[in-house]
């Protein structure tokens, strides 16, 4: 029989939130480690940016995956932390993310919080988190389950377990096919709208591409359909060029977990029986959300838990 896990999405600094999901899930603190006789969580990342108690978050989070309650993989934040703290080699004084006003402004709540001690040993740790976990009868990711890209970054860790500087340069090329990958494991995928159509996201930009509801079939969807966001009203068919580039996560696979798409909604709901997003947009006044995974091959509504936001 596997191991039972509890899988909790998108935290960005709400420790207090992710004290009560914990307590509601049955974990209880013993000798500053969050425990849980029978089981473990599964943290989807994105531990840091926006919310207030940053270093709460790391704490407990990193103590439960070096105590062996619980298992992580990397979000997009952390590695963007990466990015943003590591000099561009080929540029001096700059860095792998540039240090934009935008990208500023969205690390500022951690630059705030951790002190430089706490900043250096949650970097490190960053480093050591997977990509994604492939485990027995579950899967987990930040942002969507993609096959090729996942070979490619292999290929390109060249069996390392931590991320080297090496990679984060090699992945930090745009115009790489690395890069690509790594967006579209971390990001998700996405696909450019017809000419003329945009949205603004969640913090008001104006996109020209959408995040796309990898894990469905491209088959018979418009745009809006195929979106994975609330924002776009475009309702015509898909391109025949986007249908053959999109296959669908297969039916039989087993499920799959993520976060990272800022879903709103009065309560959770499955994406389909073997998917299931758990990022419902705690830090845009959403709320904390975990799946209770019990060894099961299709999923269920009845097994999401979650904490309003505080």
């Amino acid at each position: 029989m596997p191991p039972m896990y509890d899988l909790i999405g998108d935290i960005h600094g709400h420790a207090q939130e992710l004290e009560a999901l914990l307590a509601q899930l049955g974990y209880r603190e013993l000798n500053g480690v969050y425990q849980h006789p029978d089981r473990r969580v599964i943290f989807l990342g994105d531990f840091i940016d926006r919310g207030p108690n940053i270093p709460r978050v790391i704490e407990i989070a990193r103590s439960m995956v070096e105590h062996g309650r619980a298992l992580a993989v990397m979000g997009n934040h952390e590695w963007n932390a990466l990015a943003f703290h590591t000099a561009d080699r080929q540029y001096p004084g700059q860095f792998l993310r540039r240090h934009t006003d935008k990208n500023i402004h969205q690390h500022r709540a951690t630059l705030d919080q951790l002190s430089p001690r706490e900043l250096t040993e949650a970097l490190a740790w960053f480093r050591m988190l997977p990509m994604w976990l492939d485990l027995d009868g579950i899967r987990a990711v930040h942002a969507c389950w993609d096959e090729p890209s996942m070979q490619l970054l292999n290929e390109a860790r060249d069996g390392s377990t931590i991320i080297t500087d090496d990679f984060l340069h090699a992945a930090s090329e745009e115009a790489s096919p690395l890069f690509t990958a790594l967006e579209t494991v971390l990001k998700g995928k996405e696909i450019p709208l017809p000419n003329g159509v945009t949205f603004a996201d969640k913090d008001g930009h104006i996109r020209k591409r959408m995040r796309a509801r990898w894990y469905a079939d491209p088959v018979g969807q418009t745009y809006q359909s195929y979106a994975l966001t609330n924002e776009i009203t475009c309702e015509f068919p898909l391109e025949e060029s986007v249908i053959q580039s999109s296959p669908s996560y297969p039916t039989d696979a087993v499920p799959v977990f993520f976060g990272h798409y800022w879903l709103r909604a009065e309560q959770p709901a499955i994406l389909a029986p073997n998917a299931a997003c758990l990022d419902y947009s705690v830090a845009k006044q959403g709320f904390l959300c975990a799946y209770r995974w019990n060894g099961e091959r299709t999923l269920s509504n009845d097994h999401f838990v979650w904490s309003p936001r505080r």
